[in-house]
């Protein structure tokens, strides 16, 4: 196994299916790590809050960045250099007010993995959000369809964390896990001041891991 700036490289083994009818533990990777990245976009709720529309995003544009030698991931509010009034109250500039609630997905997915506890672990190393921004940490259980989805979350208070789902016994469905930031966007000289959250991985003990597949994983199981 081969360590990159204190994240994991993962080498090509048997996959995520290996792990299957086990329960299972992965924590935050690094920039290679496979992470993805998915934007929904919401009106305001002053304006009755309804979806917009929703699209993949490259993982740099959802306003998350890697520091592979920390390691870390930085996740801050979202810009949108487009000044147009749908973005921006009156439009953008220095001080315009955002005119969209953004929810920005940073995940890892795999399929396969079709039993057992499912549980992510990391470190959130600092949260200085302002209260009109937040970020969640998620694992979601999609059907084969994507047409629905089991969850469970927690908020990135600084920390330790760890969260479990137990999965629904099917191999064609999908495990996602990841963070998920929402708040209405921001002109981008101004997003400093509304703060940012870092999360780092938790590494268990040498001797109780085993890495698997080529997404980035760290994974620790126990078969059932």
């Amino acid at each position: 196994m081969k360590k990159c700036c204190g994240f994991i490289a993962i080498i090509a083994m048997a996959g995520m299916a290996a792990i299957a009818n086990a329960d299972s533990t992965v924590t935050v990777g690094n920039s290679g790590a496979g992470w993805l990245g998915y934007m929904n976009v919401f009106n305001l709720p002053a304006d009755g809050g309804a979806f917009q529309f929703g699209s993949p995003w490259g993982t740099p544009d959802l306003r998350s960045s890697f520091n592979d030698a920390a390691p870390s991931v930085t996740l801050s509010v979202n810009t949108i250099n487009d000044p147009n009034s749908y973005w921006y109250i009156g439009g953008g500039g220095p001080g315009a007010q955002g005119n969209k609630i953004m929810e920005a997905n940073l995940y890892i997915e795999t399929t396969g993995v079709h039993s057992g506890t499912f549980t992510f672990e990391g470190n959130v190393l600092s949260n200085t959000f302002t209260s009109g921004h937040s970020t969640l940490i998620f694992i979601k259980d999609f059907a084969a369809d994507y047409s629905s989805f089991n969850i469970t979350t927690m908020n990135a208070t600084p920390g330790a964390f760890s969260i479990s789902l137990a999965l629904v016994a099917d191999s064609a469905r999908h495990v996602q896990w990841g963070f998920q930031t929402v708040g209405a966007c921001v002109w981008a000289t101004d997003a400093d001041q509304y703060g940012n959250v870092v999360i780092g991985p938790t590494v268990p003990a040498p001797g109780a891991l085993a890495v698997l597949g080529m997404s980035g994983l760290l994974v620790s199981r126990r078969r059932r």
